[in-house]
């Protein structure tokens, strides 16, 4: 063995050495909540710890659902996401390609006017869009509520822009010169070369849907169109509290997600440093 790979071997065991304890601290609290949500009310409050599970999941989950139809709101949650992240990245890719191959007049100050909103803090235009939507349209416990106001993304038009500016303007001349047209040129020739971009979006989008809460606990007052979030909420009274089916709701939540991240990282990974990098 060279000494280049001896040096090569020896960075890799101390950055193991040191980012394993690092992911285990990480993974610590996902943990307990697997654990929590296999205990009764009274045990999570024990003064022991406990870092085995129990045998208290289907008893936390059957109250679980028999409190807030949880199954149902993970059948909206899902619905949701999967329309809301669809829509989102078709929208946010025209409008990035648009701005990425189109120029236009005011095209500066519509770039500068989407750099401007991602400074804002959701908390400024949250009451106006409620009452827009609540009050004059009348939308307050409707599928259209829960999808479409988020459905403009600031982060994912300018990540699209940069994901079209990369790639060859020669490419997409010689479409035009063949005679095809505009929409046929961002289908089947953009957006191909967008897939890895493409998926990291559509990751960043469908978990931004899957965690939001407080847009849809404000939109939606009927126990029938909550989303799994807002359901879990409704655990929290006065004077009871169901810990039990909170650990075990977000058991729900949180571990199909992190499945399908880990599976898909590579895609993830892959469209960030791509779209990152010109």
């Amino acid at each position: 063995m060279t000494s280049r790979s001896q040096r090569r071997l020896g960075r890799s065991i101390l950055l193991h050495l040191v980012l394993t304890p690092l992911a285990l601290i990480w993974l610590f609290p996902l943990w307990m909540m697997v654990v929590f949500s296999t205990m009764p009310d009274n045990g999570i409050f024990s003064p022991g710890i406990e870092i085995l599970p129990h045998d208290s999941f289907l008893d936390n989950f059957n109250n679980l659902q028999r409190d807030t139809n949880f199954v149902g709101a993970i059948g909206i949650s899902v619905s949701v996401a999967v329309t809301y992240t669809f829509l989102s990245v078709l929208l946010t890719s025209m409008a990035g390609w648009a701005l990425a191959r189109y120029d236009f007049l005011g095209k500066g100050v519509v770039v500068a006017i989407i750099f401007g909103t991602i400074t804002l803090p959701y908390a400024v235009v949250l009451i106006p869009q409620f009452i827009m939507v609540a009050r004059d349209f009348q939308l307050a416990n409707t599928w259209i509520a829960l999808i479409v106001p988020p459905l403009f993304n600031s982060l994912g038009v300018l990540f699209m822009r940069q994901a079209f500016s990369m790639m060859p303007a020669e490419l997409f001349d010689v479409a035009r010169v063949e005679g095809v047209k505009e929409w046929r040129i961002f289908l089947f020739v953009a957006l191909p070369l967008a897939r890895p971009m493409l998926a990291a979006l559509a990751i960043i989008l469908f978990l931004a849907s899957w965690n939001n809460y407080l847009w849809p606990l404000l939109i939606n007052s009927q126990p029938g169109a909550m989303t799994a979030p807002v359901a879990l909420g409704t655990l929290i009274g006065l004077t009871k509290v169901s810990w039990g089916g909170i650990m075990a709701g977000a058991v729900m939540l949180t571990v199909p997600m992190l499945i399908v991240f880990v599976l898909l990282q590579r895609h993830f990974i892959a469209g960030i440093a791509a779209g990152a990098v010109k």
